[in-house]
């Protein structure tokens, strides 16, 4: 990582190399590493393993359970991690609701959901999107009308992120129909296991299991379970975005995935020489790189501004543009490396140990599968477009 650190954050970055050196699960890291799918126990098993060194919820305070880090060693963690190939934290209850109740929620929602969330009892999951409500996420119709000590909610999410394994979900619901959109939402907790909850797959394009539609027909849901004000959810939804967006950047990932990348061009041949000295991949390869380089420094500068406590706004827009942008040009050029032996899909090659085609690069068998899933990094948690817009009113005011 070459950045500039104080002696102090050094230091912290080597405990944090030996902590995966000790912890890391090879066997998981190798998952990671090859793009093969990751299991409900194997996410669970991670989760453990930093809950118990005290590190699982890196964005909480030391008072809710977290380790109280600034945000450069947030940062730093993160990009160890990601270089080391751990898997990556499942978000929805650590780094979405979490920073959300701590921020909104009551003294009772703080004292009963978060250990939960840190003691693996609740997996969480995000109701945000719909079919008619994606980027623009204020156009939610799924709806919440009070009924004494519940709420009754009725509609529809989709594009539902590992709901199959959770047992709880984070909704925005409309609460007053009659308001303008941002004003009739609330941010509402949901038990997946109650009556008239419904989870129908969507399988992506590499074959996974990994969204869901979720159906809410006469679900009945306690008051006590709103987060904030009625009809005020659109705070938290803002609020999380934030979160989600800064953290869609991925520049460790990215870090990961241009080693991987330049390993490969290295190595495979093209006209009797290594891809790497070919003058075209060269210069995409160069470019992005550049790219990533530059949104290090954009990261950190985004760190620096929010050192104090604070949240970015249009910053974190800005990263999940360039940082999602940066990952969908590693993995085209990963599978253009791998030429015809890219073509085939390799199902198997995602589940477990496969030997792979003969000839083919050790790279081959997940090339195609990870760059068309990674098409989706430039739709969710707000479409680039949308981010566009976002930059342009508030930075620019236009």
């Amino acid at each position: 990582m070459d950045m500039s650190f104080t002696t102090e954050e050094l230091a912290f970055r080597d405990e944090v190399r030996a902590f995966l050196a000790d912890k890391l699960p090879e066997r998981l890291s190798a998952k990671v590493a090859n793009g093969q799918h990751l299991s409900k126990a194997d996410m669970e098993e991670w989760h453990a393993i930093l809950n118990e060194r005290g590190w699982l919820a890196n964005h909480w305070p030391q008072a809710y359970g977290g380790p109280g880090w600034n945000a450069v060693q947030k940062f730093i963690f993160e990009h160890e991690c990601a270089i080391a190939h751990a898997p990556r934290i499942v978000p929805f209850g650590v780094n979405m609701l979490g920073p959300v109740l701590i921020k909104y929620g009551n003294e009772a929602q703080k004292s009963y959901w978060l250990p939960r969330i840190l003691n693996g009892a609740d997996w969480w999951c995000q109701g945000y999107s719909e079919p008619g409500a994606g980027s623009d996420l204020a156009s939610v119709k799924t709806t919440a009308v009070r009924d004494g000590d519940h709420y009754v909610v009725n509609g529809q999410k989709t594009w539902t992120t590992l709901g199959q394994h959770a047992n709880m979900i984070f909704c925005l619901v409309r609460t007053d129909p009659a308001a303008k959109k941002q004003s009739g939402i609330s941010f509402l907790l949901v038990d997946m296991k109650s009556p008239g909850v419904e989870v129908r797959p969507i399988i992506t394009l590499d074959g996974a299991h990994e969204v869901n539609e979720v159906f809410f027909t006469d679900v009945r849901v306690p008051a006590e379970n709103l987060v904030g004000e009625e009809n005020r959810g659109w705070d938290c939804a803002k609020y999380l975005l934030t979160y989600e967006r800064t953290n869609i950047a991925g520049v460790g990932f990215s870090v990961a995935a241009l080693a991987k990348l330049k390993k490969a061009a290295a190595r495979v041949q093209k006209n009797g020489r290594p891809l790497a000295e070919d003058p075209l991949f060269a210069a995409r390869l160069a470019k992005v790189e550049i790219d990533l380089e530059n949104m290090k420094t954009t990261n950190l500068r985004v760190i620096a501004a929010v050192a104090g406590g604070g949240v970015p706004g249009a910053e974190s827009s800005m990263l999940k543009i360039r940082g999602t942008v940066i990952r969908q040009e590693l993995t085209s050029l990963l599978r253009r490396a791998m030429g015809p032996h890219a073509r085939p899909f390799n199902a198997d090659a995602l589940e477990g140990p496969y030997e792979g085609e003969v000839g083919a690069p050790e790279e081959a068998a997940s090339a195609a599968a990870s760059y068309f899933n990674n098409r989706k990094l430039s739709i969710f948690g707000g479409s680039n477009e949308i981010q566009r817009n976002i930059i342009s009113k508030m930075i620019l005011g236009l």
